[in-house]
Parts: structure tokens; C-alpha cells; sequence
């Protein structure tokens, strides 16, 4: 049985260094996991009224799905340190433009807003997966990748008083009748649950998904009683899991979390060698003004050792994991393939 594995290194990596080295492990293969940027930044960005030519004006920043979810978080996050610690001026609204987990604001960026200046957007593993999975016809290694940020490691959670108390509960219930455990994922969300189902013995063919855009309408889903479980990032249930509406179950991180999640079990800890984590980033709309992509690879660098974003990245316990150029180029391309057998090892195709 072959597991496929994708982690974070937990470190920032600059724009003007090399290739780095990442270690993959699984049982039977080892499978590089992505993180993205199709242009490298040379020389120095000018600042927004400082004399540069670009931005002009401002610049809007898209979540592709509904508030709450990893990328509802992720470009907000981004917006906040960039604008509290003064390395862009000019606006950033934030728009969430949610449908096809991320499928349609991808298609809207590889066509409508083609050529543009004034746009980008928030991408991951989800957009990857979708393409995999033939739900999709773009990922995010066809626009115009601009940079990756962290790693966040995907977490199974349940509402406090529901049927599921722990991960030997969960188990059970799967191996009992998987059709009965209403499993609320979005795109990307499948994929590690999937693995993990097959490395407990359940075929994931059987596993009942259900698409939602991400982990805010995840939650409510869960206590309406619409699902039994859900899986996303941590960061998008953290609020509710400390609030105690929501019981974690287990992590695919390849060691225990920090606390206050440190009692967690870990799905490799507990005999599943199943180790999968999600990574998020930066892109623009295809045909992207060099010198756009050029001014948001350097600010982005720049932002990603600022103290704002250093602080949500230790807050949400997110691994540090910004590239840009060929680096991170080449780092997509295999996250693409190792999505793509894992979509196939797990049968999870476009019926699903």
C-alpha cells in the first residue's frame, strides 16, 4: 500500500536563493508536494507612491470561496500585514467570489481578467486537486503563479455531542457503513480523507463526500447536523475547535501540533501512514504585466518575515513555505503530479 505525502519544511525561503531540498516520506514511494510562482522578482519593486509605475490604483485580493474558509483567511491575513506594516499603500479590498471550490474564479482569471494589473487571487492544493479530478479544466500551475506562503495541515473535526467522540470512533463507523458518515469536504479537503480511509481498510469509492466551499460552511453543516465530520485546514476550524463547539479527531501532520492542539493524534502515530498537507499562495490573472508580477514577488517576500504575518502564521500554526521563481515553479509541477496519483490511487474521479 503506497501513501503520498505532502509537507512543509517550516521554513521561509527567499526569492533570490536556490532550489531547496524537501524530504518526502511514505510507505512503498516518495511524492514531492507543491507550493508555486511562475515569475522570479529582479531587482528592487518601487513602493505604491514612491515614484514606481505600478500599482496605479487599487489592487483587489480574492478569496474563491465563502468567509471562513483557508482562503477567506489566507487573503485577509495577507491584506492585514501588508497594510499594518506599511508595505503597500494603495487599497487591497478583499472580494470572496466562492463556486467550484476556486474552479470559477481560476476560469474568470484565465479569461476574463486576462492581461490585467488589478487583480489577484488566493490558490492551493484544492485547485490542483479539482484539475485531478477532471472537475475542473485549469489549476493553478496555468495562470500566473506569483508566489507560495505556508503549509497548513489538514484536520478532521466533529460537533461536540454528535456520534464521533475520537478517531476510534470514526474508524468504526466508517468500517460499519461509510455511507452513513457524511463526510462535508471541499475540493481539496477529499484527497488526505480518502487516503486515510483506504489505509483504515474502507474504499474511498465508498465514502460519503460532500462538497462545500470551505471550513465556515463546513461548520455550520456540522451543527445543523447536515454532516457528521468534516475535514479542512486547522486555521478554518480553530475558532469554533476553542470555542468547544467542535471535537478534533485526528491530523495528517507528520508530528504532533503545538498547543493547544497537541492531544491530537497524528493519522501516522495511530498506524494510518497518512501524512498530507495543504499548501496555499499567491497568483495573478493569466498574461500578468511582468512588472506586476515583479512588484508581488518582492512585497510578498518582504511580507512574508514582517511581524504581522510571522504572528498569524505562529497563531494559526501555518509551516513558513514562500518561493518564487524557478524554485517554486518546479515545486507546483510536482505537486500537480503527486495529486494526480493520488486522485488515481484513491479512485476519486469527476463521478465524485
Amino acid at each position: 500500500m503506497r501513501s503520498t505525502t505532502i509537507t512543509g519544511t517550516g521554513r521561509t525561503t527567499s526569492a533570490k536563493s536556490g532550489r531547496r531540498r524537501t524530504r518526502w516520506a511514505s510507505v512503498g514511494a516518495a511524492l514531492a508536494a507543491g507550493i508555486l510562482v511562475l515569475s522570479g522578482c529582479q531587482g528592487k519593486a518601487q513602493p505604491p507612491g514612491a515614484g514606481g509605475d505600478y500599482p496605479k490604483g487599487p489592487v483587489t485580493v480574492t478569496a474563491p470561496a465563502e468567509p471562513g474558509s483557508g482562503w477567506d483567511t489566507t487573503a485577509r491575513a495577507v491584506v492585514e500585514a501588508l497594510q499594518r506594516d506599511e508595505l503597500v499603500t494603495t487599497p487591497l479590498p478583499v472580494q470572496n467570489r466562492p463556486g467550484g471550490t476556486g474552479c470559477s474564479w481560476l476560469t474568470s482569471m484565465m479569461q476574463q481578467e486576462k492581461g490585467k494589473d488589478d487583480q489577484i487571487a488566493i490558490t492551493s492544493l484544492a485547485s490542483q486537486t479539482m484539475k485531478a479530478r477532471g472537475l475542473c479544466e485549469f489549476g493553478p500551475e496555468d495562470a500566473t503563479l506569483i508566489a507560495t506562503l505556508y503549509v497548513e495541515d489538514f484536520m478532521v473535526v466533529a460537533p461536540k455531542n454528535g456520534d464521533i467522540a475520537n478517531l476510534e470512533d470514526l474508524v468504526a463507523a466508517l468500517k460499519e457503513d461509510p455511507q452513513k458518515v457524511t463526510v462535508a469536504a471541499a475540493g481539496d479537503d477529499t484527497l488526505p480523507f480518502a487516503l486515510f480511509a483506504k489505509a483504515a481498510g474502507i474504499k474511498p469509492a465508498d465514502v460519503n463526500f460532500v462538497n462545500y466551499d470551505g471550513g465556515g460552511e463546513q461548520t455550520t453543516a456540522m451543527l445543523n447536523g447536515d454532516a457528521k465530520v468534516a475535514i479542512a485546514g486547522l486555521s478554518e476550524f480553530r475558532s469554533t475547535l476553542e470555542a468547544g463547539d467542535l471535537v478534533p479527531l485526528v491530523t495528517f501532520a507528520e508530528k504532533p501540533l503545538a498547543a493547544p492542539f497537541d492531544t491530537v493524534p497524528t493519522a501516522k502515530d495511530s498506524g494510518y501512514d497518512v501524512t498530507l498537507g495543504n499548501w496555499r499562495g499567491v497568483y495573478g490573472p493569466a498574461d500578468m504585466p511582468q512588472p506586476a508580477v515583479d512588484f508581488w514577488a518582492k512585497t510578498l517576500e518582504e511580507m512574508s518575515t514582517s511581524p504581522t504575518w510571522e504572528d498569524t502564521v505562529k497563531k494559526n500554526q501555518w509551516s513558513p513555505e514562500f518561493r518564487t521563481g524557478d524554485d517554486a515553479k518546479s515545486y507546483v509541477q510536482e505537486a500537480a503530479t503527486t495529486v494526480e496519483e493520488g486522485v488515481k490511487e484513491t479512485e476519486l474521479g469527476s463521478d465524485k
